[in-house]
């Protein structure tokens, strides 16, 4: 069965498109790059390669990771984020592609949940790619009910691809501008085709 990569924008709904598949197709199997990279930072040589490349201030004096301390470099320094990403991803995309590997000769779908699967060229290992997606004030205010200041909101928005580039590169849009309902039908219809369609292994 497919590999079928989900993407889109930070607060786009990927999380809620992705429970929709899971009520939809409870037999599919799912990979999470968010979870993998939360799991990947807490191995001793992640972070002694964050340590290195982010000094100590990302870290409390007990030798814990302020998350919240790094994020806030990456999304400021544009040289930083992708510093990370060196670190974390090559790591995730080889996870993520030996999962697949494995469910390429099972009967059920295989979904792997990529924030910045264009941005690691993620959609080469894919056999469709679903960008989830809303409007950018929509964005905006989801941050804003995460607790994030509106300049930091904006900032996080600005340092990703931008959307509509994404959007442009899908071979399936999903619009989630905030009614469930909607997101769930639209959901609906991408399973009713892939059902129908012949897939061949890649």
């Amino acid at each position: 069965m497919p590999a079928i990569g989900i993407t889109g924008g930070i607060s786009t709904g990927k999380s809620t498109f992705r429970n929709c598949l899971r009520e939809l197709l409870p037999e599919a199997a799912f990979f999470d790059a968010d979870e993998a990279a939360h799991e990947l930072v807490d191995l001793t040589e992640i972070r002694e390669a964050i340590r290195q490349e982010f000094g100590p201030v990302v870290f409390s004096d007990a030798g814990n990771l302020n998350r919240a301390a790094l994020r806030a470099i990456v999304f400021g320094d544009a040289a930083k984020k992708r510093a990370l990403e060196q670190i974390l991803h090559p790591r995730i995309r080889r996870q993520w592609n030996a999962v697949a590997q494995k469910h390429r000769n099972s009967t059920a779908f295989f979904f792997a949940d990529i924030p910045l699967l264009y941005e690691t060229g993620g959609e080469t290992l894919c056999d469709r790619v679903v960008v989830v997606a809303c409007s950018r004030p929509v964005q905006e205010q989801r941050l804003g009910e995460r607790g994030l200041a509106p300049d930091t909101a904006r900032q996080m928005i600005d340092a990703q691809m931008p959307l509509e580039e994404k959007i442009k590169r899908a071979d399936h849009v999903v619009w989630n501008n905030g009614d469930v309902k909607v997101l769930r039908e639209q959901t609906e219809l991408l399973v009713d085709l892939w059902r129908t369609e012949k897939w061949t292994k890649s």
